[in-house]
């Protein structure tokens, strides 16, 4: 056991020296570390928004899940947001995590990757992120890869949005931009879906939209479904439960070029923040009308 205090709560921390990254030796102590060390540029990206949490009790190498309700043994000081399911009719208790020390308990509990709604509690109808997942098949060179995230960036620029880009901690990058709430769900995956058309048809020998793996060939798959109602994405400075222990990392455009899916780690990560200001931090101040970017798009 060990034990540390995170915003005025003392957390222990259970079998700090459990290896949950077999591959790279990265223990239950090593998690807790890192989510304590991003929680400052981490939590604003989390805070008001329903969370999943993809949790690895006994390591990457074992069984994990995904969680969306709220274990009953959580401490009354973890928030807590009852959300009605438009699938089943029920209600599901997420966790909605503020501060850093939520966000550090959490990580005790092996939750190794958060996931966030493109919507926050305030407005669950109406998402203030659309976000564009670039997947690409194993292999893919990543100058490809920052080819086709530079052309999204370009689409989003035309129609009026302000482009983000994150390299995801796995084999891909999302690009995102900040919305005003104006929009419902419907209209901004209408919007994504339209922008990741207009790419594709411009060159179907790289790009498709096609939702059946067996559809795609070798092309690179541009994913809009992060937009629906209760769809989620990976948070930015999670990490990724997967060998290498890679980080979703937010970068600069300028930074683009020199980056790979996974190439941030969490000591990576740690000195970088000690250098440099979170590139997401601003993307309030850019939010934008979904439906004007799409008569734009038109």
């Amino acid at each position: 056991m060990a034990s540390v205090t995170v915003a005025g709560r003392d957390i222990t921390v259970s079998r700090p020296g459990k290896v949950l990254f077999p591959d790279d030796g990265l223990t239950k102590g090593d998690l807790v570390a890192h989510y304590e060390a991003v929680a400052e540029a981490m939590v604003p990206h989390l805070a008001g928004r329903p969370l999943t949490m993809r949790r690895y009790p006994d390591g990457i190498g074992g069984p994990g899940f995904f969680q969306k309700d709220a274990s009953d043994h959580f401490p009354d000081w973890v928030r807590t947001e009852a959300v009605r399911s438009r699938t089943d009719g029920g209600t599901v208790h997420y966790v909605v995590c503020d501060d850093a020390a939520t966000l550090v308990y959490l990580a005790n509990q092996a939750a190794i990757e958060f996931h966030v709604w493109t919507a926050t509690v305030e407005d669950l109808e109406r998402p203030d992120r659309l976000v564009i997942d670039i997947d690409p098949p194993d292999g893919t060179d990543h100058a490809v890869l920052h080819k086709v995230a530079r052309r999204l960036r370009d689409v989003y620029t035309e129609i009026g949005l302000t482009p983000y880009v994150q390299a995801t901690g796995g084999r891909g990058y999302h690009v995102a931009a900040p919305l005003d709430r104006s929009a419902g769900f419907e209209a901004v995956r209408e919007l994504a879906l339209a922008v990741a058309d207009r790419l594709a048809a411009e060159d179907p020998d790289l790009l498709t939209t096609a939702q059946r793996k067996n559809k795609r060939g070798d092309r690179i798959f541009l994913d809009v479904n992060r937009n629906g109602f209760g769809q989620t994405f990976a948070a930015p400075y999670t990490l990724r439960a997967r060998p290498g222990a890679a980080v979703a990392t937010p970068l600069d455009w300028d930074e683009l070029g020199r980056s790979r899916p996974a190439k941030y780690t969490p000591e990576k990560i740690r000195r970088r923040l000690t250098r440099k200001a979170d590139p997401w931090s601003a993307m309030d101040a850019h939010a934008a009308s979904a439906e004007e970017a799409l008569e734009n798009l038109g």
